[in-house]
């Protein structure tokens, strides 16, 4: 397979399941942006000369892969902060939205992108409205993201039509599109709460015709879990009744499951999106992580909307994940280090039904990022046990050292700045858009 460019670190981290740790390693990535090769330089392919070669310092990793997020609400950071979700979402959040236009949504998205590109977070599962200009500002990012257009049943609402022009979007330009296949289109049924059993099962049957991730809220809250249960068993188990557990399905929050809720997760497939930044701020609860990885339910991490976190940080969501998954268990062992980087990649493609992106292997997107180690964070380099070396990534430097990151093979970060887009002009765009909401 023909390749254009080699790529050489003291250090590569594949994500592969053992977690490993590969030491003088080499990742080769084609002209179509795919991998050909990640393994030690010693048993690497010999390549002509005049291929080119980044040489780099520190650590090669895959992108982070953030598989919960409602990215323009970049423009909505600090409404309402100290409210519950509902009186949050009712009282501020949806009447803001209520005015925002799709220039104000394509803005906020845009500096999500920016945002999330400079922490080293290269994919991202979107559900919000105006999924156009969100997909156009994922591309002139070049950001990689799965965009699931948010439907609701409110005043001003209309699923229905909404689910068909989904359904039209998907037939006219295919599940996923752009360079390096960067989107990938999804469906965004909101909630039980907020939609009607009706709609769950029209969108269960649309999702199947063409095999299409359904990107819902499961379970965030007491309140809702409560009048769930009353009306159909459980959030889950109305996902089951009506076939959505049938097909490819991620779950976001899963807070409040029992025993019985997971096992459903479990045996259908469906991937969670674990958010336990957001569920912290709103006061949601705290998920049962421990269960849902004890029963092999695929689970990946969630930064939620930047008005509810408030960053777009995947780093910072590994930590809290694994301070509360110690807290919740009384086990300091129940989610390490390793488990927590596997979380944030490879278990983040996952959770989303991916397997060409979230590791460095042949035939995966070559979306990876360099990791500096010249700060205060790996204070004793690289030349230390691969668990310490792994702490100090995930426990100490985190976003900070990002420095450069490649989607399909292109960079989109260098030195911490972006390449595709002006960050100070983004800014600027995005605080107009922000002062005429608020």
């Amino acid at each position: 397979m023909s390749m254009t460019r080699r790529f050489v670190a003291p250090v590569v981290l594949p994500a592969d399941p053992a977690c490993s740790v590969l030491r003088d390693a080499v990742v080769d990535v084609g002209p179509d942006g795919r991998i050909t090769y990640c393994g030690p330089a010693a048993t690497a392919p010999s390549i002509p000369d005049d291929i080119p070669r980044s040489s780099l310092s520190g650590i090669l990793a895959p992108g982070l892969v953030n598989t919960h997020a409602h990215s323009p609400m970049t423009l909505l950071r600090g409404l309402g902060g100290d409210l519950p979700l509902m009186a949050w979402l009712q009282d501020v959040i949806w009447p803001a939205e209520a005015r925002m236009r799709p220039q104000d949504a394509q803005a906020g998205m845009l500096l999500g992108c920016v945002e999330m590109l400079g922490y080293g977070v290269t994919t991202s599962a979107e559900m919000y409205a105006h999924a156009e200009h969100v997909v156009d500002a994922a591309l002139r990012a070049g950001s990689r993201v799965l965009v699931a257009p948010a439907y609701f049943d409110r005043p001003g609402g209309d699923w229905r039509g909404d689910l068909a022009a989904i359904g039209k979007w998907m037939d006219a330009d295919g599940l996923r599109f752009g360079p390096g296949d960067r989107i990938e289109l999804c469906y965004g049924p909101h909630s039980a709460y907020t939609l009607p059993p009706e709609a769950l099962y029209a969108t269960a049957e649309e999702a199947a015709q063409r095999g299409a991730l359904v990107h819902i809220h499961v379970a965030e809250t007491l309140d809702e879990d409560v009048a769930q249960r009353e009306r159909h068993g459980s959030v889950p188990q109305l996902l089951r009744t009506s076939g959505l557990l049938d097909g490819r399905l991620l779950a976001a929050h899963a807070v409040h499951l029992s025993d019985s809720d997971i096992q459903l997760l479990a045996e259908s497939g469906a991937g969670v999106a674990h958010c336990p930044g957001s569920n912290a701020k709103l006061a949601s609860g705290t998920a049962s992580l421990g269960a849902l990885r004890a029963a092999s339910v695929p689970v990946g991490l969630g930064t939620d909307g930047p008005a509810s976190n408030d960053d777009l940080d995947l780093w910072e969501e590994a930590r809290l994940a694994m301070m509360f998954c110690r807290l919740s268990t009384g086990d300091p062992l129940a989610l390490t280090a390793q488990d927590a980087f596997l979380m944030a990649t490879s278990g983040g493609a996952a959770a989303l039904g991916r397997t060409d992106i979230g590791s460095l292997r042949t035939g995966n997107w070559a979306d990876m990022i360099h990791i500096s180690v010249d700060g205060p964070h790996f204070a004793a380099g690289l030349d230390v046990a691969d668990s310490q070396l792994l702490a100090n990534l995930m426990w100490a430097a985190g976003s900070r050292a990002v420095s450069d990151v490649w989607v399909a093979g292109e960079a989109v970060v260098e030195n911490g700045e972006t390449v595709r887009v002006d960050r100070i002009a983004v800014q600027r765009a995005a605080g107009g858009a922000a002062a005429r909401l608020g």
